[in-house]
């Protein structure tokens, strides 16, 4: 299976009125689940993020050189040759990828596999294995993914504010936010920068997976903590901002129990870039039953309960840490 997916040049913008149009406001409350999935090497433990292959033996071949790149994607050198995370198989019983909430950040979205821009960072390639309940592959998925910029911030004009802070150099961009189409297998690649944090929200991605132009799932993924307090304590751009606020222990919209499920798999590669990985398991029918991820605190209900509706915003500024307004749609 390859790493990489040949597409066309020229990118393809799908506006968000023709990407969420059919998509119910039910779904806006939505996202992430039992990201655990399939198999073996599913904890999401990734310690340093130096030995995380969970079991799979894919660092059969690779040499940590002990440092995290950072340049961005054009710092992976080695790309190439990164290893097939997946190669080792998923198992035999596949759990449901719960959702969690869209939140306000989703914007035009932009068929590609490398989403930075050209952004400095420390570069990653995100693999996605995306498969049915009986872990049979799902070619032709299409994965939409959105996170922030290194410093914190969400790209587009046709973003809330609540996500940009009004800031050009993000507004006037449309970093970190790209889709890809599923090969024979069932995987995407797309090659992006580790993203920032702001407050009230742990590092995460988003995404959704569309199957034939319907929405079958949306929800979010996290990293391990440890490797996050690595990253934002020594790595350029990362650093300066200073020590994150909120952690997976007490994020508002994923469970401090449900994190290590709902989180990627790591692994350094000889060029300093990061691999991780997840399978995501959608339903074989839209009339299957879906199921939601436990909430986090501090959202409606408390631990476990539905989870609030800014689902990944950068609070406004002169926010002086009260009750941030709710943004457009939440």
């Amino acid at each position: 299976m390859s790493n990489d997916i040949k597409r066309d040049d020229s990118p393809v913008i799908l506006t968000r009125r023709k990407v969420l149009g059919g998509i119910g406001l039910a779904l806006v409350a939505a996202p992430l689940g039992h990201l655990l999935a399939c198999g073996p090497g599913t904890d999401g433990n990734t310690g340093n993020g130096t030995d995380t292959d969970g079991g799979t033996g894919t660092d059969a071949g690779t040499t940590d050189p002990g440092f995290w790149a950072t340049g961005g994607t054009a710092a992976m050198t080695a790309a190439s040759a990164y290893p097939n995370p997946f190669a080792s198989g998923i198992g035999t019983v596949c759990a449901l990828t719960c959702e969690a909430t869209l939140g306000p950040c989703y914007a035009e979205t932009i068929e590609r596999k490398d989403i930075s821009e050209n952004h400095d960072g420390l570069p990653v390639r995100l693999a996605f294995l995306v498969v049915d309940e009986s872990c049979n592959p799902i070619p032709g998925a299409s994965v939409d993914i959105w996170h922030t910029a290194p410093e914190g911030l969400y790209s587009g004009e046709d973003a809330s504010t609540f996500c940009t802070s009004d800031d050009p150099s993000a507004t006037s961009a449309r970093w970190f936010r790209g889709v890809q189409t599923a090969d024979a297998n069932g995987r995407v690649d797309f090659d992006t920068c580790f993203p920032g944090w702001y407050s009230s929200r742990t590092i995460h991605i988003h995404f959704t997976i569309r199957v034939n132009g319907s929405e079958f799932v949306t929800s979010q993924l996290v990293f391990d903590d440890a490797l996050n307090d690595d990253i934002i304590g020594t790595q350029p751009l990362y650093k300066d901002r200073g020590p994150r606020d909120t952690t997976n222990s007490n994020d508002t919209v994923i469970s401090a129990e449900s994190a290590a499920e709902y989180s990627f798999q790591t692994q350094r590669m000889p060029d300093g870039a990061m691999l991780a990985w997840k399978t995501l398991v959608i339903r074989s029918s839209l009339s299957n039953p879906t199921c939601q991820i436990p909430g986090g605190s501090g959202g409606p209900g408390g631990p476990g309960g539905p989870p609030p509706g800014d689902g990944g915003v950068r609070p406004p500024p002169g926010w002086d840490g009260g009750t941030p307004p709710p943004p457009p749609g939440a």
